[in-house]
Formats: structure tokens, C-alpha cells, sequence
């Protein structure tokens, strides 16, 4: 049974959806991109916190070990060069899969480790994640559903605290089952990608990589079922042509990067 959204949730509504129009013209992304954010980012930031605290609950989790190790070894140095504090889970699943939410949350899955051979295709994968949060991807998603769909019932849980209810977690990508992940758009996925690919060349990692990342993403899918995280993104084909035309800056960046001293030096386990 819905709860009755009271007569504060419908201001709430209603106020918001007045602001659109010149939230709308106001925002723009890191590379300029217009957006629609109508929600403050702490709002946001609790929103991802409380779905990210309740998929820890709910799927098992790899919190010690070398797998981990060598996970956080990858994303340390991304993390030192964009700043703020992040969590990363390494969760203990086969799928080939990977996820960001608002508040500086990033969820890996085990099988991931399996198509991402080395360090750099880790990072090419763990970058792109931290582009979806820095561009504010989950606060425009979470905008866009509000603006389109059950605005008022999306209102109502964000005016009474309840950031865990379903609207919420479906304005954030998350299905009604808690881990199944649904795409962000092709604009933001874009972006994530030119993003991702500075942001892993910043920290030393190869970006030349990336491109062999989407093959092994390609080579994986086969004749079956293509593995979740190309459910969830455009082709490898289309991403492969983007990161090849932003390739030369990236390799640039990675030069300085590595005169600076950042040379990276993860090996998974076993090798």
C-alpha cells in the first residue's frame, strides 16, 4: 500500500518543479555538457550513501585478502589525485560488473577481476567510476526521474528522510532487487569515458589499455549472454571510437604523469 503524500511533500513538490527550468539552464557537467540537477548534493550524497549501506547488507562482500589489496592498490593514486573521501566494495560475485553512487561510493564485482587483466584495464574501470560521481551523474538521473516520473512520490521520500524507499533506489539505478544495476545514459556514459580516461592517465595508469578493456568486454559476450556491465553500457565498438579519439590527450597527461614520479605498480594476485 502507497503512503498518502502529505500536504508539506506536495509543497515540497511543487516547489521543486518550479526550479526546474532555471536549475536546468544553470548546471552544466565538467566537460560543459547542460544538466538537470534539481536535488543539493548532500541530498544526493545520503541517498547513495543509504543504497550503498543497504547492497552491503544484502550481497556478500570480499574484505580482506589480496583481491581487495589489489583493488584498492588501483584506485588509491586515482583517488589521492581527485581528493575527498571514497569507499570502495569489492563484492564477492562472479558477475562481470562495476558501479558508482552519489557520495563518492564505488562497488566492484569479483568477475570484473576475470576480463580486467591487469592494472590498467582495472583502472580504466574504477576511473570511469569515478567520473560518473564527480560529473554528478546520480543527481541528474535522480532529477531526470523526478521531472518525468513519480515526482511527487520521489518528493515524499526525500522530504521525510526515507532515502531508502524504492523510488528513491530507482531514481539511483538500482532495481527493485537491490544490485541489479540499470544504465546511466549514453551522454553521461560518453562522458564517463573521456573523464575516466584523463583521470586513470592523471595517476600513471595506461590509457592505451581502456581500448583493451572494451575487446576483452567484447571477446567475453561471445555467442551468449553479454557480460552485465555491457548491459548497462553502450557497445564496445562505440566506446572503443571515443576513447580513440581522446587517446593523444590522454597519453600526454600519462607522459607528465609518470615525469612526476606516479608510475603505478599493481599486480593482481597471482602474477
Amino acid at each position: 500500500m502507497k503512503t498518502a503524500i502529505t500536504l508539506r511533500q506536495w509543497a515540497f513538490g511543487a516547489l521543486v518543479i518550479t526550479l526546474i527550468a532555471g536549475l536546468a539552464a544553470c548546471a552544466t557537467s565538467p566537460t560543459g555538457r547542460a544538466q538537470l540537477k534539481i536535488f543539493s548534493s548532500s541530498e544526493v550524497a545520503q541517498m547513495g550513501a543509504a543504497a550503498f549501506a543497504e547492497m552491503r547488507e544484502q550481497q556478500p562482500l570480499i574484505t580482506s585478502g589480496p583481491l581487495l589489496t589489489y583493488v584498492q592498490c588501483v584506485a588509491d593514486p586515482m583517488i589521492r589525485d581527485v581528493g575527498g573521501e571514497w569507499e570502495i566494495a569489492l563484492f564477492d560475485d562472479d558477475q562481470v560488473n562495476a558501479f558508482a553512487l552519489p557520495g563518492n561510493k564505488i562497488g566492484i564485482y569479483r568477475g570484473l577481476l576475470s576480463v580486467a587483466e591487469n592494472q590498467h584495464q582495472l583502472a580504466a574501470v574504477v576511473g570511469h567510476e569515478i567520473a560518473h560521481v564527480l560529473a554528478d551523474h546520480g543527481n541528474e538521473r535522480v532529477s531526470t526521474q523526478f521531472a518525468t516520473q513519480a515526482g511527487m512520490e520521489l518528493a515524499g521520500a526525500v522530504a521525510s528522510g526515507t532515502t531508502h524507499g524504492n523510488q528513491v533506489m530507482a531514481a539511483l539505478g538500482l532495481g527493485a532487487q537491490v544490485g541489479v544495476l540499470l544504465p546511466f545514459s549514453r551522454a553521461q556514459e560518453t562522458e564517463a569515458d573521456i573523464m575516466g580516461l584523463r583521470i586513470m592517465a592523471d595517476a600513471g595508469f595506461d590509457p592505451r589499455q581502456a581500448i583493451d578493456l572494451w575487446r576483452n568486454m567484447d571477446a567475453a559476450a561471445g555467442d551468449g549472454r553479454p557480460p552485465d556491465f555491457l548491459s548497462t553500457h553502450p557497445g564496445p565498438s562505440a566506446r572503443m571510437r571515443v576513447l580513440n579519439e581522446n587517446m593523444d590527450g590522454a597519453l600526454a597527461r600519462r607522459e607528465q604523469a609518470r615525469a612526476a614520479g606516479r608510475v603505478p605498480d599493481c599486480l593482481p594476485p597471482g602474477q
